[in-house]
């Protein structure tokens, strides 16, 4: 079992539960009180943030996560078979470790997936992924005000907010943390 003196940044660690990633991790001494440690932490399944003191010594759980880069074949049920390029290995990947980001993603896509003994336990799809706009309605002639949106549904059947100059037809940038619209593609 490790302690906090173990913990680094980008560590894995076990905190009420839940698997989180370590992104701020600072040693404190204040004053005449006792030394802590001052961490700030991913919540993997969520992906909120968190902060929490632990004691100097305090024992902590770590675990050792192995990031691959694996390609997005199909879905297969609550499933996603993906595969490892390096090896042609193929792994099913449960459908709610992507989370929210599943609407923006495709076939054949890179992702992320964080493994802890063959257990996939962390997921993440690539943070801009480029799609094509299938439908959205024609914009109002005139309404040529600051920031007009209007919702556009993309190849994937996800909808999303664009501004009115975007066409059906058009390939456009999405952020896949937030699903907001940052550009388009040009050809």
């Amino acid at each position: 079992m490790a302690n906090t003196g173990d913990i680094s940044l980008g560590s894995y660690i076990r905190f009420n539960g839940d698997i989180c990633q370590i992104v701020e991790w600072q040693h404190r001494t204040p004053g005449n009180l006792r030394a802590f440690y001052q961490g700030k932490m991913r919540n993997l399944r969520n992906g909120k943030l968190n902060e929490h003191r632990f004691r100097s010594g305090e024992p902590m759980e770590v675990l050792r996560v192995e990031i691959r880069d694996m390609q997005y074949l199909y879905r297969e049920g609550e499933f996603l078979v993906c595969m490892d390029p390096s090896n042609y290995e193929q792994s099913h990947i449960p459908v709610e470790l992507f989370g929210d980001a599943m609407g923006l993603m495709k076939e054949e896509m890179l992702v992320q997936v964080g493994f802890e003994s063959d257990m996939p336990m962390m997921a993440r799809p690539p943070k801009i992924v480029e799609l094509l706009v299938t439908y959205t309605e024609t914009a109002v002639k005139g309404d040529t005000s600051n920031k007009v949106m209007k919702s556009a549904t993309l190849e994937t059947g996800k909808e999303v907010n664009v501004p009115s100059f975007v066409e059906i037809g058009t390939v456009v940038r999405i952020d896949t943390e937030t699903g907001a619209y940052l550009d388009r593609v040009k050809k």
